[in-house]
């Protein structure tokens, strides 16, 4: 983990507002049914302005920590929002302090362990401190990178590595 300063990104695509209690019962899990619809060929080819061929995951709108209701968004990151395709919407992610985790590896354990390993330094009142305001996943073909906005820390903490 280590901390960095992350950039502002204008992310379009499908919302659903969900809880991690939720997700763990497949019964009433909304996220698979998101990603599918948001990895479905084409899914993003009407979207103009891309910026990359990623697909973003941004966790927001935190009811209060990672036990409450947050809102996810899956979609592409983009230059300017001027007309939305029908269906979706746009978040601008704003550029703050983020603790970063990679998850490498067959997915979606590998993305799951680093969930996990989120959690715990959560839990353990691990420093620095989650701010759930708005957190966001870069998928690429690497893996996956998590940003994760965090309370401002001490000036020079830079990209000083954490211990989880």
């Amino acid at each position: 983990m280590f901390i960095v300063e992350r950039p502002e990104v204008l992310v379009v695509g499908y919302a659903v507002r969900t809880t991690n209690a939720a997700e763990a019962d497949p019964s009433r899990a909304l996220l698979p049914g998101l990603w599918q619809r948001a990895g479905a060929p084409g899914a993003f080819a009407h979207v103009p302005g891309r910026v990359d061929e990623n697909l973003y995951a941004v966790l927001t709108d935190y009811e209060s920590d990672h036990q409450g209701a947050f809102t996810q968004i899956v979609g592409v990151a983009i230059r300017t929002a001027a007309r939305l395709p029908e269906g979706m919407v746009a978040v601008r992610v704003p550029g703050v302090q983020s603790l970063t985790v990679e998850a490498h590896g067959p997915m979606p354990q590998a993305l799951i362990e680093a969930w996990q390993q989120v959690w715990r330094h959560t839990e353990s009142g691990g420093i620095p401190a989650r701010a759930f305001s708005t957190d966001l996943e870069v998928h690429h073909a690497a893996g996956v990178d998590l940003y994760l906005a965090v309370l401002p820390s001490p000036a020079g903490q830079g990209r000083d590595r954490v211990q989880a």
